[in-house]
């Protein structure tokens, strides 16, 4: 409450200030009427002396309004009564230097020292918002070391994070591992002894048994390799992807065969980024498009698209599709359109794709419908640089790869 007093009191003493003038205005003006009666001296004074104070009751409707700090309004009244102090000392000294004759009347007087008022009000003004333009500046600073700091033990905490889940997921993929291959050897072990002994129920619910195990199995890996995708990549290089569709359909070899998959494709750019990682992406990619490639014979088209320094990788299938409403839900850890007995995965392949382009800072999506296919594209930053080519393809204007049973 008590600063509120202080503004209002200090808020109101400039247009006073003003007050005062025009009051002086008119006072000059109607006594230069009455004693010497000339009206255009009465007028010209009360012109020079009343601009001031219409200027000074402006200023003092107007400073509210403005983004000036009300604690720099003493400023500002300061450098006003300062600028009639500092014309005041003028005139006295140009009356009393003992070299000059002339006499300054009293409307000449008033209007100087108004002139020196109005100076004084507008450097005051101006420092005034300098100075609240320095204190925005400073709270500001002090906001963005506070945010920069709360950003710091954020990124701190989640590298906290990230390694608690990478031992979670190492302690999963170890210590987990051990009981589910010990599942596994004894199911298969009672099988291969008493399987003469087993009826046929008993004989499935032990394939039953082990599929289970071995899709826990392929899960826990597939979490393990999720969490290290940031801290056991291998460091951003030159990478043709030429080269690695080549070594990913060389990998994929039997797979193709077996499905009667064709795989045609553009000429692919050199980018950078982690070549394995680069190898796991295009895998998952093209595995997934032969997985769900319906009742045909999977077509499949890598393409890719540059604008600037960014590519836009693509791989085209003309599989089952997948609904609009699910396209950002599919790239979500463990999420499943299609039950295990229908389609093969465990679930991570493409929430492994998402983060290994995001770690290459770019995006990934899908467009289809439901039995028109499906288009994934993913952007990678171009690279200049020339790379080396590990299984010594080359680009070529358009080729395909197929594999008839």
């Amino acid at each position: 409450m008590g600063y509120q007093a202080e503004t209002t009191y200090w808020h109101r003493i400039i247009p006073a200030l003003g007050v005062l003038l025009l009051l002086g205005a008119v006072a000059k003006s109607v006594g230069e009427l009455t004693t010497s009666g000339g009206l255009l001296e009465a007028v010209l004074d009360l012109i020079l002396l009343s601009a001031p104070g219409f200027v000074m009751l402006y200023v003092g409707r107007w400073l509210p309004g403005t983004p000036i700090e009300s604690t720099f309004y003493p400023r500002i009244v300061a450098w006003t009564v300062g600028g009639v102090f500092v014309m005041g000392i003028v005139l006295g000294l140009r009356v009393i230097h003992p070299g000059v004759d002339v006499q300054f009347t009293f409307g000449t007087q008033a209007v100087l020292l108004s002139i020196g008022s109005i100076a004084g009000l507008g450097i005051g003004v101006n420092e005034a918002q300098a100075l609240t333009h320095a204190k925005a500046l400073e709270e500001r600073n002090e906001t963005l070391e506070r945010t920069e700091e709360r950003l710091e033990n954020a990124v701190a905490q989640l590298e906290t994070s990230n390694e608690r889940l990478e031992q979670f997921a190492y302690a999963a993929s170890h210590d987990l591992q051990v009981p589910l291959r010990m599942v596994t050897n004894y199911l298969q072990l009672i099988e291969r002894r008493y399987g003469d002994e087993l009826d046929e129920d008993g004989t499935e619910f032990i394939e039953f048994a082990v599929d289970g195990a071995d899709r826990m199995r392929g899960m826990i890996d597939g979490l393990l390799e999720y969490s290290r995708v940031e801290t056991q990549g291998d460091p951003f290089d030159a990478v043709d992807l030429d080269a690695v569709l080549e070594d990913v359909l060389t990998d994929l070899q039997f797979k193709i065969e077996d499905t009667d998959t064709e795989v045609t494709r553009e000429p692919l750019p050199t980018v950078e980024g982690d070549p394995r990682q680069l190898q796991q992406l295009f895998q998952n990619l093209v595995s997934n498009a032969i997985d769900y490639s319906g009742d045909e014979p999977p077509r499949i088209h890598v393409s890719a698209e540059q604008a600037g320094d960014e590519w836009t990788i693509s791989v085209h299938d003309e599989g089952i599709g997948i609904d609009p409403d699910d396209a950002d839900r599919i790239f979500g850890i463990f999420q499943r359109l299609h039950s295990v007995e229908e389609r093969p995965g465990s679930g991570i392949g493409l929430a492994l794709c998402e983060r290994i382009v995001e770690r290459h800072d770019g995006d990934i999506w899908v467009d289809s419908e439901p039995g028109t296919g499906s288009t994934f594209s993913f952007t990678l930053s171009a690279c200049a640089e020339p790379a080396s080519t590990s299984s010594g393809a080359t680009a070529r204007e358009h080729s395909s790869v197929r594999v008839s049973r």
